[in-house]
């Protein structure tokens, strides 16, 4: 492996054998086809692509089998169908892979709708369960996350609308799903935007009294809270994009109290620590903070003020420290996307009006941004995407004007910022799904 670097796999097409499963490891030799798991020019479109216990799990079209589970370990001949759970030619469309407790827990549909499903990973021949929720329709299992080894979601029963549930241990130990609690009686509480706080889950939930507001629990029926009404009586504050900042001990979020617009909360899941970091843009207009993103530590995200339009902001919790990185766009938006950390610094997308839309990096400083490197030169956007930090480097899909849309790799230097290999000669390979294989 090239200095060290684990691969990376990715969804590529060379012009020959169709989108198909690739890896690499930083150097043209090392990236290489790993499977053409639909033969000849057939795409096997892989995708949703997750690593667990050192295999990788993603979702493919063998062309007989329809779009279902797959595994791999690297190989040709180790990457194989796992179970074709919608039997024939139907597509099961795996999807939401999470470790919670030991267990790979996703979603797929076997033909009666959107269930959830197991297996123990790494295991040979892994045996796939499904964990009836619904039993005489679809359940849409989703925002599928990991609280201290239990499994929590939204899912629909047929009874109870949309809710909150739990898997908690090992289901092949017989535990069984759990309604978590009945939010909304009258319909569906609709729960979103998880994340696991201190071993509490926070999320929104609307109970059809308060609105969509921020909630908490502990996996008890007791225990599953509103946090605040933040935005007072039946209206919605509409909490967004939880994300956990360890520094802070807080939970950073975009909501809408009716009054301030769209702006930046925190709340440590209490009614007292919650409240509003800024009001970014004056007033009732929004600023909407998105793309939540930690890097060295510090919290990152985009915002627009209503003066500089949408542009890289960082926040330390208070109002003084909540400021714009930089205007990267003097005369709009630069508005960044993939916002990417490895080794604390911060990479991502930009266009600061000048050399299109590039790879742009903060090196790590708050009050800092620069481009990284001018990849398809004189204006014309590169158009970076599919970041994935690996190490010492980044790998990202990007066109340079001249070999089409291609595999590339930065060290956050314009010198470290290369192609890492032509895959489809004459065309674009459009690497997707860039996933580093560490679990």
């Amino acid at each position: 492996m090239a200095g060290g670097v684990t691969p990376v796999f990715f969804g590529a097409t060379d012009g020959n054998t169709g989108r198909e499963l690739w890896k690499s490891d930083g150097t043209a030799a090392g990236t290489v086809l790993v499977k053409d798991i639909n033969k000849g020019g057939g795409d096997s479109n892989p995708s949703n692509l997750f690593f667990a216990s050192s295999y990788l799990y993603f979702a493919a079209n063998d062309g007989t089998n329809g779009n279902e589970l797959w595994m791999s370990d690297g190989t040709a001949a180790g990457t194989v169908l796992v179970k074709d759970i919608n039997k024939g030619a139907g597509n099961s469309d795996p999807s939401n892979f999470t470790l919670s407790g030991g267990q790979l827990y996703f979603t797929a549909n076997d033909g009666t709708g959107r269930q959830l499903f197991y297996l123990c990973p790494g295991r040979a021949g892994p045996v796939v369960a499904e964990i009836v929720i619904n039993p005489t329709g679809t359940a849409n299992p989703q925002n599928l996350t990991d609280v201290n080894g239990t499994l929590f979601f939204s899912a629909n029963d047929g009874a109870n609308g949309v809710e909150l549930w739990k898997a908690p241990g090992d289901p092949g130990t017989g535990n069984s799903a759990q309604l978590v609690k009945d939010i909304n009686p009258a319909g569906s509480s609709s729960p979103t935007s998880f994340v696991n706080y201190n071993g509490l889950l926070l999320f929104a939930a609307n109970d059809g009294t308060s609105g969509n507001e921020l909630w908490k629990s502990d996996g008890t029926a007791a225990g599953t809270q509103i946090v605040a009404d933040i935005n007072k009586g039946a209206a919605s504050s509409n909490p967004m994009g939880l994300t956990d900042v360890p520094a802070l001990n807080k939970v950073v979020f975009s909501a809408n109290d009716g009054a301030a617009g769209t702006e930046l909360w925190q709340s440590d899941g209490t009614l007292a620590g919650t409240k509003i970091v800024d009001d970014i843009n004056i007033g009732a207009a929004s600023s909407n903070p998105a793309n939540f993103t930690l890097s060295n530590g510090k919290l990152y995200f985009t915002a627009n003020d209503g003066i500089f339009g949408v542009e890289l902001w960082t926040s330390d919790g208070t109002v003084a420290g909540t400021k714009i990185v930089a205007d990267i766009n003097k005369t709009g938006s630069s508005s960044p996307t993939n916002l990417t950390d490895f080794n604390g610094i911060l990479v991502f997308s930009a266009d600061d009006g000048v050399q299109g839309r590039e790879l742009w990096t903060n090196l790590g400083f708050n009050n800092f941004a620069q481009i990284v490197k001018d990849i398809n030169g004189g204006g014309a956007s590169s158009n970076p995407s599919s970041f994935c930090a690996n190490g010492t480097i980044t790998f990202f899909a990007a066109d340079d004007g001249i070999n089409g849309t291609e595999l590339w790799k930065t060290d956050a230097t314009g010198t470290g910022t290369v192609m890492v290999k032509d895959i489809n000669l004459g065309g674009s390979s459009n690497p997707q799904f860039i996933t580093a294989s560490i679990s």
